[in-house]
């Protein structure tokens, strides 16, 4: 991923008022590996259900607004991330959702998927079995892995920002 500014970061949110873009926190952007990520995810330090969501589309940094479930999913069961596919306990994924661009999220209207509670994406497709899958060289495996994670993202985004 490309590095971002934080003028960048806040002027690419589609799906947010400006007064919540106004006052959203930003991570640390001078403890970010770049060269580690797809997108750049991160919740509200603050506790609140608020996280953000922000990656290149094209030559533009797009990102979005999304908010987690409430109610977390049942502990002892297993569940997988929508967008980077890592199996993991159920406790460590969340719904969440996220506000349709334009009128139709000022309407409302939203759109879900799981996604890793953390929004570590990045991290989780950089973990390998101790057996890589397929016998892959561990590059090509991430590779592979960051290639998938990124179509899903944009996906998303594209569903999220679709007109309802």
């Amino acid at each position: 991923m490309r590095e971002l500014t934080a003028e960048q970061i806040r002027a690419s949110i589609e799906n947010a008022s400006p007064a919540e873009i106004e006052r959203m926190p930003l991570p640390g952007l001078h403890e970010t590996v770049w060269s580690e990520r797809e997108f750049l995810g991160w919740r509200d330090p603050a506790g609140s259900p608020r996280g953000y969501i922000v990656h290149w589309v094209d030559d533009r940094p797009v990102g979005l607004l999304v908010r987690a479930a409430s109610a977390p999913l049942r502990a002892g069961i297993g569940a997988m991330c929508s967008l980077c596919h890592t199996p993991q306990p159920a406790t460590q994924v969340s719904m969440f959702s996220a506000p349709r661009g334009g009128e139709a999220g000022l309407d409302g209207n939203t759109v879900g998927t799981y996604i890793c509670a953390d929004l570590a994406c990045s991290i989780m497709i950089r973990i390998l079995p101790a057996t890589s899958e397929l016998n892959l060289h561990r590059d090509e495996l991430i590779a592979r892995r960051s290639e998938g994670l990124v179509q899903r993202l944009q996906a998303f985004t594209a569903n999220v920002l679709r007109p309802a």
